[in-house]
């Protein structure tokens, strides 16, 4: 029996109960009371001789029983087993945040879809992660290239998403994270640096992206922002961010923060934000990565405040984390990750292993909610269909900390999303996931399938991917072979499969650009060690097929893109063109 999350009880018996084919809904009774478990959202599914009975307390309940009832539809037909089910979750909010300011602004019928399809899985929160990817008016120039969700189209979400069962929480980040608003002309004053600085490892530059806290303007703008943007939304939650200030104290905050101290100043700026959203009839969420450096102050934090506790690692100490806030009697979420930014495919072993450990010490520690993140570092070129085994794990754990089964995840990621008849779309994107350890190498929130390909340009020194054009000097020949060879069968196991319908057959096709782009990565490299080495002639004919085959993964890729995004691919894959450029040095070099 497939059903995502899994039950917390569930007994089979022998039996089946034939719907009714015209007026099935004569067979279903539903009951507000009975035998239901003593919470919120708990609820009893029955399937006997006497046709369908739902009882439950409260309308999230009912919804949960209907969801779990629709999956046993779709598995089942109108022969539904004989079931007994008492089900209930263990975090009352269970979210999706999906990156939309890296590169990909996705069109609105590809979150009413992702919505639709996240509810099925008892999904009930979702957030866009937006930093200048909102059609503010005043800042046409700055979101225009980029495109952005318009007042209407969040509207028209948010109205879905209640219907759905989803609270749809704005969230748009107010301290950092701002790079592309501060390099507008008419805000650069509000940067607490105006120019790029040394990062501390000296291997990239790290461009303006933090308010200065202390400028006069700055509270300012930010109430612009509000009050275009959160007349659109029906939540009563805003998420500010406030993550990774990485430019605070060193600019115009530079002589507060040495006489308050860094912690007190971030701290006091963030009471000042939370004025202005509490203002606004709203409940604060932000980023806790900064409040938890100074562990004092957390205790100071409002009551009302929700803290979300991110951690993207197998061994993060969510445990530790959670503790802190616990503590000091702040709601928190805890908030794992996909991992499948800076990878094309993902890395598997750590999402799975990253959402499972957010997962135990929620639970432990009594965390209010599980926001299972979505991140689109350098450019967002890894696509929805990478994320799905991810996203449906994490629904998975929000439910029901303790179980989650991947083999049944995939039989219900391959009948619910991927709509595959032949059962292989799910498999081919779990196993993808796991393609790149066949590198034995190892790094922080990147794998070199992902990285190698997308690498900046080094004069640029940009953040992200800026490992990429390493990575070919630290593994064996043998070892990029090998994983060339693997991506190569999983696509042959692609191909073979069939998509029922046209949502999926777009996943499909986008599982399959990026596992050509991939695979692109480890060309590339044997490219590179060719040139290394002095193999001139084995270089010239790689870089000759690999400029034709970027040439036409170009052309794929920009085809694709309108089936799921607004604007241009400009600031999502514009590596293609640097690697042909280094193909085309390389003749010359």
């Amino acid at each position: 029996m497939n059903l995502l999350p899994t039950p917390r009880s569930l007994k089979q018996r022998p039996g089946i109960f034939l719907l009714p084919k015209h007026q099935p809904l004569s067979a279903i009774k539903v009951v507000r009371g009975g035998s239901v478990p003593e919470y919120p959202e708990g609820y009893a599914l029955t399937i006997s001789k006497n046709g369908v009975e739902i009882c439950f307390r409260e309308p999230a309940g009912l919804r949960a029983a209907t969801t779990t009832l629709r999956q046993l539809l779709r598995e089942y037909g109108r022969r539904l087993p004989f079931v007994q089910i008492k089900d209930w979750p263990d975090f009352a909010r269970r979210g999706v945040m999906l990156d939309i300011s890296r590169g990909r602004v996705p069109r609105l019928e590809t979150l009413l879809d992702l919505a639709e399809k996240l509810s099925d899985f008892k999904i009930n929160e979702l957030q866009l992660y937006t930093e200048h990817t909102f059609a503010y008016k005043n800042y046409k120039s700055v979101w225009q290239s980029w495109g952005a969700l318009t007042a209407k189209e969040i509207q028209i979400l948010d109205v879905r998403c209640r219907e759905l069962g989803i609270d749809l929480v704005p969230n748009q980040n107010s301290f950092g994270h701002l790079r592309y608003f501060l390099e507008d002309a008419r805000l650069k004053k509000l940067a607490e640096i105006p120019e790029p600085y040394e990062a501390e490892t000296r291997d990239f530059l790290r461009r303006p992206t933090t308010l200065a806290p202390n400028h006069p303007g700055t509270l300012p703008f930010l109430r612009g922002l509000y009050d275009e943007l959160l007349p659109n939304f029906s939540s009563q939650f805003l998420n500010i961010g406030g993550d990774e200030t990485w430019d605070l104290g060193k600019g115009q905050s530079k002589k507060l923060c040495a006489t308050k101290g860094k912690g007190r100043v971030y701290f006091d700026f963030i009471k000042k934000v939370h004025r202005e959203v509490a203002g606004r009839k709203k409940q604060m969420m932000f980023w806790g990565d900064i409040i938890l450096k100074y562990p004092a102050i957390i205790r100071e934090l409002p009551k009302n405040i929700i803290a979300l506790n991110w951690g993207y690692e197998a061994d993060h100490p969510f445990e530790k984390e959670a503790a802190q806030f616990a503590k000091a009697k702040v709601p928190f979420y805890v908030c794992p990750g996909t991992s499948t930014w800076q990878t094309l495919l993902g890395r598997h072993e750590n999402g799975f292993a990253n959402l499972r450990a957010a997962a135990k010490a929620g639970e432990k520690f009594g965390a209010l909610g599980y926001l299972n993140t979505d991140w689109g570092d350098g450019g967002h070129p890894q696509p929805l269909a990478v994320s799905w085994p991810l996203f449906a794990a994490g629904a998975a754990l929000a439910w029901n900390a303790q179980k989650l089964d991947e083999s049944k995840m995939l039989d219900v990621l391959n009948r619910d999303v991927f709509a595959d008849s032949t059962g292989k779309v799910a498999c081919v994107a779990y196993d993808l996931g796991f393609v790149h350890q066949k590198l034995g190498v190892k790094a922080l929130n990147e794998t070199p399938l992902g990285s190698v390909i997308a690498a900046p340009k080094p004069e640029d020194r940009e953040l992200f991917c800026r490992n990429g054009l390493k990575w070919a000097a630290k593994i064996p020949g043998a070892k990029i072979k090998a994983t060339l060879n693997a991506i190569e069968k999983q696509r042959a196991v692609l191909r073979r499969a069939k998509p029922q319908t046209e949502a999926a057959k777009v996943l499909a096709l986008e599982l399959d650009l990026a596992a050509r782009m991939a695979a692109h990565s480890c060309k590339f490299m044997l490219w590179q060690q060719a040139v290394t080495t002095g193999k001139k002639v084995d270089a010239r004919k790689l870089a000759q097929a690999g400029i034709c085959e970027l040439r036409q993964l170009e052309k794929d890729f920009n085809r694709a893109w309108t089936l799921r995004n607004k604007a241009t691919p400009k600031h999502c894959s514009p590596f293609l063109h640097w690697r042909m450029e280094d193909y085309q040095r390389g003749f010359t070099g």
